[in-house]
C-alpha cells in the first residue's frame, strides 16, 4: 500500500462520507422520532397489514415484521436505509478506478514508480475505511436514536447488532461487484446511472422473489440475503447465502486486480 495515494483518496471522500452519513443519521432520526407517537396504534397498524394481499407485503418485506415491537419498527428503518448504504456502496465502487481514466488523468498516476497492485491496493483500503467509517457512525446514529425515542419500550439488543452487522458484508457485495463492472466497462463517464442501477435494480429483483415467491431469484439479490425481518425473527443470518457473499466478494476482487493489470489506460494524447 502507498499511504499518500490512501490518503489522497480519503481526502477526495470525506465531504462525500459526510453527506452519507448525514443523510442516513436523518432517516433513522425521523424514523425513530415517531416511533412513541405510533407505538400506541401499533397493534392496529398490523392488523391493517394483515388486510393487505401478501404480495404487497412481500414486496415492502413487510411479511415477517412485527411493527408493534420497537426491534421490528426499527427494521422497517433498516430497508431505507439498506438501499441508500448499497447505493454508496456501488458508487465507491464504481468510481474506484474509472473516474481517472474517464478524467484522463489515470497515466499519470501509473507513470509513478509503483505496481498497479499497490496503487489499486491504497485506493481499495480509503475506500473501505470510508466504507467503514460510514458504518460506526450509522450504528451509532442508531444506537442513539433507539436509546433517546424508545420510551418504555422493550427490544432484542441482539437483533439489532444482527442488523449492524449485516451492513459490513451488504455493503462489500455491491462494492466488490461495482469495482468488478466498472473494470468490464470500456468507458464509464458517469457511475451514478450505473450505481443507482445496480442498487435499485438488485432491490426490485428482491421484491420480485417476494411477490413470485421464486426460491432462484433470492440469489441474485442481497437484499434478500440480509432480509431484516428474517433476521429478528430468526436471529441469525443465512449461513447460505453468507458465504455465497464472501465467496462473491473474493472473486470479483481477485478478478478486478487481474483486469486491472492488463487494462489499456487511455491518455489525453
Amino acid at each position: 500500500m502507498n499511504k499518500a495515494i490512501y490518503r489522497y483518496e480519503l481526502r477526495q471522500r470525506w465531504s462525500s462520507v459526510g453527506i452519507w452519513i448525514g443523510s442516513l443519521a436523518g432517516i433513522v432520526l425521523i424514523f425513530m422520532s415517531l416511533f412513541s407517537s405510533f407505538s400506541a396504534d401499533m397493534a392496529a397498524m398490523n392488523q391493517m397489514l394483515e388486510k393487505f394481499p401478501p404480495e404487497f407485503k412481500a414486496m415492502f418485506g413487510l411479511t415477517a415484521l412485527d411493527l408493534a415491537t420497537l426491534e421490528g419498527y426499527y427494521a422497517f428503518c433498516f430497508i431505507f436505509c439498506q438501499l441508500c448504504l448499497a447505493i454508496q456502496a456501488a458508487n465507491y465502487g464504481l468510481s474506484l478506478v474509472s473516474v481517472e481514466e474517464a478524467e484522463l488523468t489515470a497515466d499519470f498516476l501509473l507513470t509513478r514508480p509503483l505496481s498497479r497492485p499497490t496503487i489499486l491496493t491504497s485506493k481499495l483500503l480509503a475506500a473501505l475505511t470510508s466504507l467503514l467509517v460510514t458504518q460506526i457512525c450509522f450504528w451509532a446514529a442508531s444506537l442513539a436514536s433507539i436509546t433517546l425515542f424508545k420510551g418504555n419500550a422493550q427490544y432484542e439488543l441482539n437483533a439489532i447488532f444482527l442488523l449492524f452487522g449485516s451492513i459490513v458484508i451488504f455493503q462489500l457485495i455491491f462494492f466488490s461487484v461495482g469495482l468488478l463492472i466498472s473494470l468490464l466497462v470500456r468507458r464509464m463517464r458517469s457511475v451514478t446511472p450505473w450505481s443507482l442501477g445496480l442498487a435499485l435494480g438488485t432491490y426490485v429483483i428482491s421484491a420480485f422473489n417476494g411477490i413470485l415467491g421464486d426460491a432462484k431469484l433470492e440469489y441474485l439479490s442481497p437484499f434478500k440475503h440480509f432480509e431484516p425481518g428474517k433476521i429478528i425473527r430468526n436471529l441469525q443470518y443465512d449461513t447460505r447465502l453468507v458465504l455465497l457473499d464472501v465467496a462473491l466478494v473474493i472473486l470479483a476482487v481477485g478478478v478486478s486486480y487481474w483486469l486491472y493489470q492488463k487494462r489499456d489506460i487511455a491518455s489525453p494524447s
